[in-house]
């Protein structure tokens, strides 16, 4: 296109008249910054540019990193990673060789950015959220994005995520919002870890996390100090038991000790709870993994110790009992993938006892398929979302419907390998999720999500509700 088919397509030449007339009414002291401004405001944005970049995760792995452009600036977004990935999620596209950052390079999603997603969306408007992601997958092909890799397609989806904002000149939780349908704004019940076990830590606990909901604290921003000071007070727990050395942290923040039992670590949870007086305000949740330490059908919850592994396998029946044994014992109200992902028999007869919330994660693994039978199957009663398991934001906000639509529970979850990047907090507030799981009260890439909830409570101000003791019903 030449430059006078792009004026006379945007009428650009009325809309500099009609800027410099609206300066000399407004009397403005700087006329060429009001018409700049006025200009920015006149011309409808467009993608003018994608570009990717390789980086490192929290955990020191490469990921993906976009800037996309339009006329209204750069918007910066970073693709998620998991420590475990399923044979029902999208499929990250890393370059295997293992001569550079051991085969985790990520050199071909960025080349497929830099090539061909981004000739594919240059001059599409940022706000068409539906459109910019529709485009991706066409140009991928392929039922879990493995041509162009979902973490290409991803880190492009939540950058047009946030260009879509900027040109609507709204926050990005309000957008987001819209693109769902949604009219209200939640602030979520923080699921913070405080124990790391399982693929996230180098402790001999099998489970993967044990976690704090402050489900009685007045507002968001009272919740944060409830974690944070249930975290401190842990760490004095551990110290007196283990010394400092047991206060070391897992991949998400939690501290590591070498516990000997799940048991010990939630005596441990449980005495830093009675330590902030908070006891009424607090709930316990475990997430389980149990995918992880599933042989057969059995499970063996000394998997990581090697002179007690594979002497104690335990049933389905077992662990029912187990879970039984532990929510009569402790204020859990959550437990995520409590059997493997294809142990669908006891993960429905759990769920039809109604003794907690029950997780889909590695069950479900943000599938829609997969949440469809759950669903009918009656399998679990909410979802883990993560959002690089689907690969695009369409296809979250999709999922949410899914299983809101079957009056679950929503949980919107960090992965082990974060960034700085704090998108999962707006996208936690826009869906009205009501949970969210960003790690431990601690580490920045942690904090970015959490510190950005206050800020988003903050602006809401009189608005602001925080979901509290309807966290499971929001």
């Amino acid at each position: 296109m030449s430059v006078q088919e792009y004026l006379d397509k945007h009428t650009l030449s009325r809309k500099i008249e009609d800027a410099v007339n609206a300066a000399v009414r407004a009397k403005t002291p700087d006329p060429v910054l009001f018409i700049s401004n006025h200009m920015k405001k006149s011309v409808p944005s467009v993608i003018t540019k994608v570009k990717a970049r390789q980086i490192l995760d929290s955990r020191g792995i490469p990921t993906v990193e976009v800037d996309l452009y339009t006329n209204k600036g750069v918007f910066r977004a970073s693709a998620p990673s998991g420590s475990s990935s399923g044979m029902y999620e999208a499929i990250e596209l890393r370059d295997g060789d293992k001569g550079t950052y051991l085969g985790n390079g990520v050199s071909r999603a960025v080349k497929n950015v830099n090539e061909k997603i981004s000739e594919a969306l240059i001059g599409m408007d940022p706000t068409l959220q539906v459109q910019i992601d529709q485009a991706m997958i066409d140009l991928d092909k392929t039922e879990k994005k493995g041509e162009l890799g979902a973490n290409a397609i991803l880190a492009v989806s939540m950058a047009a995520c946030k260009a879509g904002a900027a040109e609507k000149e709204v926050p990005l939780y309000k957008h987001i919002a819209d693109l769902a349908g949604k009219t209200n704004y939640n602030l979520p019940v923080p699921v913070f870890t405080l124990i790391s076990g399982g693929k996230h830590a180098w402790n001999n606990l099998a489970i993967q996390e044990i976690m704090i909901l402050p489900i009685g604290a007045r507002k968001y921003e009272e919740a944060l100090q409830i974690g944070s000071e249930t975290y401190h007070h842990l760490k004095a727990v551990i110290t007196e038991r283990y010394g400092s050395h047991g206060c070391n942290v897992g991949e998400d923040g939690g501290f590591a000790p070498n516990i000997s039992s799940l048991k010990e670590g939630l005596e441990f949870v449980k005495e830093a709870i009675g330590r902030t007086g908070y006891n009424e305000k607090i709930k316990i949740a475990i997430g389980v993994a149990a995918t992880e330490f599933c042989i057969g059908t059995k499970y063996d919850l000394d998997y990581k110790s090697a002179n007690k592994s594979g002497q104690n396998f335990k049933s389905g029946e077992d662990m029912i009992d187990m879970y039984k044994e532990l929510c009569e014992a402790y204020p859990i109200v959550s437990i995520e993938d409590p059997f493997d992902k294809e142990d669908w028999e006891h993960s429905k007869y759990f769920t039809s006892l109604g003794l907690c919330q029950v997780v889909g994660d590695d069950l479900l693994m943000s599938n829609p398929k997969r949440i469809e039978r759950a669903v009918q199957e009656s399998a679990c009663n909410a979802l883990m979302l993560k959002v690089n398991q689907v690969g695009t934001i369409t296809e979250a906000i999709e999922a949410v419907k899914l299983a809101k639509d079957a009056n679950w529970s929503v949980v919107i979850s960090q992965r082990s390998g974060e960034s700085e990047d704090s998108f999962l907090a707006d996208l936690a507030v826009g869906l009205a999720t009501g949970q969210i799981k960003a790690g431990a009260p601690c580490r920045g890439e942690r904090l970015a999500k959490y510190n950005q909830l206050l800020r988003i409570e903050e602006e809401l101000g009189d608005q602001a509700f925080y979901v509290g003791d309807d966290w499971r019903h929001c």
